[in-house]
């Protein structure tokens, strides 16, 4: 086994909020330990996340065809192997990546994983009155992994990075455009962390009065584009990019944003990656858990009426409906919504 680390593998499969939260984290790896090599593992759709990280190598793993089942992670395993990778950290800790981390172990290749912290987020999850409070952020989890291999990472440094330009066709439409841009992702992968497609068209039916200022909405899917896309054509300043750009140059968009607005998504950590404001609307789960947008603080975190509903958080990512609990989005009133986005405009 080396005893020196040049080249380091990260994995992290899914999901894509999960992916995005890598990247403020590797800025500052690479800048702190510029002699290491990194080659991040995931999906392929997800390596354009990484698109703006020259340094970082990504290596797609196709787990549903390529390198699905046993056989398929033992071929991923050589892939990356045959990389001369000195070192993995596995900062998903499922099933796959713990069987990738046994051949690593057969090969010689020291490995570190991440403590996901189960215990406690059972604990803050818990239907009855509890006292809660912030549990280590997933952020500082994924450097506690890169920490164990020899790696600290000092997340609070600043790194300056220049954004990335506008796509031609982005400008041609909107430049020059002295507006102030505001992005509004308001969908998410489960319906408890929504809030209700009515009060977001109050809150942006307000914005929209504002004349100095413009809004993009943004999601995706069939069902998502047609919503937005009728949403959108109900008022002047604000326009839908579903199904208009492709996922890289949306990422474009979003880095030039001056502030997004989004549900507890992967929007909020794509925005966070390229240092712009991040507005977050929790019901279900709470920021407490560890998964709000690097270096958002929790003045930014828009909560539900927690005296109304004592319970919360009664989930980490959404996915449970708690009998009772079914309106704690609509707890939220539009205006408090809007002063706050109106505080970065």
């Amino acid at each position: 086994m080396k005893t020196t680390v040049q080249h380091i593998a990260i994995i992290r499969l899914s999901a894509l909020g999960d992916v995005a939260m890598l990247v403020p984290i590797l800025r500052r790896f690479l800048k702190q330990h510029s002699h290491v090599k990194v080659t991040v593992v995931t999906k392929p759709f997800f390596g354009k996340l990484f698109k703006d990280l020259p340094e970082v190598n990504v290596l797609a793993a196709d787990v549903k065809t390529k390198h699905k089942g046993i056989l398929g992670l033992w071929k991923l395993a050589k892939e990356i192997k045959s990389l001369e990778v000195d070192a993995v950290a596995d900062v998903h800790n499922v099933l796959r990546s713990k069987i990738l981390r046994f051949f690593f172990f057969l090969y010689g290749i020291k490995s570190a994983a991440i403590d996901k912290g189960r215990t406690e987020k059972k604990q803050l999850t818990a239907l009855k009155l509890k006292s809660i409070r912030p549990l280590k952020t997933t952020h500082k989890r994924y450097e506690k992994v890169l920490a164990q291999l020899g790696f600290p990472v000092d997340l609070s440094q600043d790194v300056k990075f220049k954004k990335p330009n506008l796509p031609k066709q982005f400008q041609q439409q909107l430049q020059p455009n002295t507006k102030k841009w505001i992005g509004i992702a308001p969908f998410a992968a489960h319906e408890s962390k929504m809030y209700p497609l009515s009060l977001m068209e109050e809150v942006i039916a307000e914005l929209n009065a504002e004349e100095n200022l413009q809004v993009f909405l943004f999601g995706g899917g069939e069902n998502e584009k047609q919503l937005l896309s009728a949403l959108a054509s109900k008022y002047q300043n604000v326009t839908s990019l579903v199904g208009v750009y492709a996922f890289a140059e949306e990422l474009h968009i979003i880095a030039n944003l001056d502030v997004m607005l989004s549900m507890d998504s992967g929007n909020g950590h794509m925005a966070a990656m390229y240092q712009i404001p991040v507005v977050t609307v929790w019901g279900a789960t709470h920021p407490y858990a560890g998964f709000a947008p690097f270096q958002q603080p929790i003045e930014n975190q828009v909560l539900p009426n927690l005296k109304k509903y004592p319970f919360l958080p009664t989930s980490i990512y959404g996915n449970k409906q708690v009998e009772g609990y079914e309106a704690v989005m609509e707890s939220i009133p539009p205006r408090k919504i809007i002063d706050k986005i109106k505080s970065f405009v």
